[in-house]
């Protein structure tokens, strides 16, 4: 695996508490997108968990962020708030199908978030990791887990994940349980801790660990990085003040 790139950001863009806090007050909501990705360097979007778009949108969200940016995407519940993963096939395939490739080099991993009640069957599971593409119109597809129940905290699930070449995504929050495991030639993190009386989210020595964490994960790929839910009005802060520490 080759030393890869580092790349940082939050949860969507969309937010009215951020409007002064992150955004300039008279900047357009239009340009909120071509704002936070001049500042940051990849969005997870999480729009596309509650609902399809056309090829137009993701080619207006490629058109409107610099090169070297790049969106993660959260994969449709449709696919993933089921009892049976491995019957998600038509679901994964209208969800792929519905204009991701528009992104082209904008295009970061899919996030497949499962249920925090679905437990680990490792025939359901390797079912469902059948069903991932690794390719649309040409473009590499790169997929993480995120699992949210302890039954997955198992060597026959990291197992899995590694023949199927995807990554775990490791989530550090209070509600679920984290697994840093490396599966995938990349690594995906959701940090959900930020706090509201801290400016940046999180206190200097959080951050320090983690950009020393992301510098680690990054000599075996690329690694994305993103604050994600806690005190959501601080995240840009966060997010940035990550960014300066790499």
């Amino acid at each position: 695996m080759k030393h890869g790139q580092i790349y940082v950001g939050i949860g969507g863009w969309t937010f009215a508490p951020w409007r002064g806090t992150f955004y300039p007050e008279d900047l357009t909501q239009k340009r909120e997108l071509e704002f936070a990705s001049n500042v940051l360097t990849s969005i997870e979007v999480n729009g596309t968990y509650y609902s399809t778009f056309k090829p137009p949108t993701f080619a207006k969200w490629r058109e409107e962020t610099p090169e070297g940016f790049v969106f993660s995407l959260k994969a449709s519940r449709y696919c993933t708030n089921r009892k049976q993963l491995a019957g998600a096939g038509e679901a994964i395939e209208r969800f792929i199908n519905q204009g991701l490739h528009e992104l082209r080099d904008r295009l970061g991993p899919i996030n497949w978030q499962f249920m925090a009640t679905k437990r680990f069957d490792a025939e359901d599971i390797e079912g469902f990791l059948k069903l991932l593409p690794h390719e649309i119109h040409g473009l590499p597809l790169r997929h993480a887990l995120e699992v949210r129940h302890p039954s997955f905290k198992t060597a026959e699930f990291y197992d899995l994940a590694r023949r199927y070449e995807v990554a775990i995504v490791l989530a550090d929050s209070e509600e679920f349980p984290k697994l840093d495991e490396p599966t995938g030639d990349f690594t995906y993190a959701r940090l959900m801790r930020s706090q509201e009386n801290e400016p940046n989210g999180y206190t200097t020595a959080s951050l320090d660990h983690w950009a020393e964490a992301a510098k680690t994960w990054a000599k075996r790929g690329d690694a994305f990085v993103y604050f994600i839910s806690g005190a959501k009005v601080r995240n840009p802060s966060a997010a940035q003040a990550l960014i300066e520490r790499l």
